[in-house]
């Protein structure tokens, strides 16, 4: 996503087709002030809560954001003997979170001697998104991992036949398709319900976006009786900025081609 995966221009596999170079380790990093107020809670307690958080974009991952120790709730902080090494960071000493009977093991990380390249790690401490409960980008609870500023999600109506087709059978069929172009990702063709011409059953996954919100899936049940799990998924009530795709269906399995134009997208 943004700037250190597939075409950004931190990313390892950025595109030739510019006119600068930039110099540096194949594996980048950069960091930038991210100002809004973030908040992580934990076993019903505020255990995070910053005005002044680094956002660390590194190659091929999620940007990452890195507060100053005190505004962690020190209280819920336990000193871990666990340990790791990052050739571009240094060496991670790690905190477990505390808080009655409750524990996440090694939920903080930080590097308290940051290696030569990364000075501005030092004093600052990161958080496994999953540790906590809950987490909040000002007052609006956020999923997944917080939205990168250098990513954006489009959505367009298109008049393109779309096609879902398992082999030569049509799965789904459309000419009032809708495209989401999600930077990083695959183009995603959306179809109505009424587009699709095979069973479909529902499925108990259930998966979170960040940009879009919530997503709910379905098996796609072919002629032949077989049933291709998880195989479409829908946004029954996205986010407002992914409004247009709510109650939707968009299609990826190994099985599944997806067509538009007579091209395979």
């Amino acid at each position: 996503m943004g700037l250190t995966r597939t075409y950004g221009p931190l990313s390892p596999t950025a595109p030739d087709t510019v006119n600068y170079v930039i110099d540096g380790p194949p594996h980048k990093l950069l960091a930038h002030p991210f100002e809004r107020r973030v908040r992580a809670e934990f076993a019903g307690r505020t255990i995070l809560d910053t005005r002044d958080g680094l956002l660390l974009h590194e190659t091929a991952l999620l940007p990452v954001l890195y507060v100053p120790f005190a505004d962690l709730d020190a209280d819920v902080l336990v000193e871990s003997e666990h340990t790791t090494f990052c050739p571009f960071k240094g060496d991670a000493a790690y905190h477990s979170l505390r808080v009655g009977d409750r524990v996440a093991e090694n939920a903080v990380w930080s590097y308290p001697q940051p290696r030569p390249a990364a000075p501005w790690l030092a004093g600052r401490a990161a958080l496994y998104w999953t540790a906590c409960d809950a987490w909040f980008d000002e007052d609006e609870q956020v999923y997944a991992h917080l939205t990168d500023p250098y990513t954006r999600v489009d959505i367009r109506p298109t008049s393109r036949h779309v096609q879902v087709r398992h082999g030569d059978v049509v799965v789904a069929e459309s000419r009032t398709a809708t495209l989401l172009c999600e930077t990083g990702l695959p183009w995603r063709w959306y179809l109505r319900e009424q587009d699709v011409v095979v069973p479909l059953e529902p499925s108990p996954t259930r998966t979170r976006c960040p940009y879009k919100g919530e997503a709910s899936y379905r098996g796609v049940r072919l002629p032949d009786g077989r049933l291709l799990e998880n195989a479409a998924w829908t946004y029954p009530d996205p986010l407002p900025e992914s409004a247009r795709i709510a109650g939707l269906l968009s299609f990826d399995h190994e099985e599944l081609t997806v067509v538009a134009d007579g091209l395979t997208v």
